[in-house]
């Protein structure tokens, strides 16, 4: 189902690899791997150099290296390869082991993978959070093509986590007082405030050797850049805010987390507000002043600017226009969720997500 390297062998074999940075440029690296090491070493791109002879200094110093180096091995060999006072514009030491890494196949490209879609289904929220960990682990061992979910959910539900603390995110009077149903994702970050129709919200399921090579920071642009182009055809002209806040020049809109998994798979989670109901967030979550301070508001009503205010659309029409996109770009096709995948996820809420233990495993 994922991009599978080739067996080693100990002849010449032309090897070619590229990444595009985001928001910057193109970068090229062709080379021969020769007894496991690497040889004939030829980077190239649209990038800018000074000076000239970096370039030379860069590929001599990575031939040679054996074909296993990790990606912070080349970065590091590509960093003391470049002469003092070189200069780097619109690529890093970083990218250039990236594409070092899809040349010898240890990393893979979107074009690498068959990609799946699955259209937004309502499900409980507690399914959803577990669906998660089942489709992730699924990507990871190989028995699902990486895949996009939308969801759909109809009980209000607010989702912490992993790694938040009950007591200190959530208002038990707001949540008894609006029905909230609480769970906790495998996934950090922070807390969603989720009523039926209010958000959209995503989650793409990947083997890591997607973003072999980027650093955690770099791969949340990296991963969203379909949706970047989505909501600029629609006329919103988004952006990251590091780490993981997307936002727009009217406000924040949404925020991404992620979970690794040790089999490989990957776990890149998004959700944007669509038509937030600000009074009943703030009852239903408890936003600190010290969190809205580095965010230079005073409440937490104007850090969440809905899509609907700014595209006059429908949520369905959003979520067709970045389905399409996405289709487009990585040629993907439909999919659902299986019987057996629906099954396990019922079982991991009745043995984990459903269970005291688990959402208040931080009190």
């Amino acid at each position: 189902m994922t991009a599978t390297p080739p067996a080693e062998n100990h002849s010449s074999s032309r090897r070619h690899g590229e990444y595009k940075v985001p928001g910057g440029k193109l970068v090229v690296v062709d080379l021969d791997v020769v007894d496991g090491r690497l040889a004939n070493v030829s980077l190239s791109g649209d990038f800018f150099l000074e000076p000239d002879e970096a370039l030379l200094d860069i590929n001599r110093g990575l031939t040679g290296l054996p074909d296993t180096a990790t990606a912070a091995e080349l970065a590091t060999v590509v960093s003391s390869s470049l002469p003092a006072g070189a200069a780097l514009f619109g690529f890093s030491a970083d990218a250039v082991a990236v594409a070092v890494r899809r040349a010898l196949a240890k990393a893979t490209s979107w074009t690498d993978h068959h990609w799946n879609v699955i259209a937004p289904t309502v499900l409980p929220t507690e399914i959803n959070v577990a669906l998660d960990e089942v489709l992730t682990e699924e990507v990871g061992a190989g028995r699902r093509h990486p895949t996009l979910r939308f969801w759909d959910w109809q009980e209000p539900s607010t989702v912490i986590g992993s790694f938040q603390s009950y007591r200190n995110e959530v208002d038990p009077g707001g949540v008894a007082k609006h029905g909230i149903k609480v769970v906790r994702r495998i996934s950090g970050g922070g807390a969603m405030f989720m009523e039926a129709g209010n958000c959209i919200t995503y989650s793409l399921y990947l083997p890591q050797t997607l973003v072999d090579g980027l650093s955690f920071a770099d791969s949340y642009p990296f991963l969203d850049a379909w949706v970047m182009a989505a909501l600029e055809k629609l006329g919103i002209n988004a952006f990251y805010v590091p780490l993981n806040d997307i936002a727009t020049d009217q406000g924040k809109i949404g925020g991404a987390a992620q979970k690794r998994l040790a089999n490989g798979g990957m776990l890149h989670h998004v959700t944007m507000s669509y038509d937030i109901d600000a009074e009943k967030m703030v009852e239903v979550l408890r936003i600190g002043k010290e969190k809205l301070s580095d965010k230079g508001t005073r409440s937490a009503k104007k850090r969440v600017d809905p899509l609907r205010r700014q595209t006059g659309l429908a949520r369905t029409a959003i979520i067709a226009a970045m389905s399409d996109v996405f289709t487009d770009r990585y040629g993907a096709t439909p999919s659902q969720v299986t019987e057996g995948e629906l099954a396990s996820a019922r079982e991991r809420v009745g043995s984990k997500f459903g269970t005291a233990g688990w959402l208040h495993r931080v009190p």
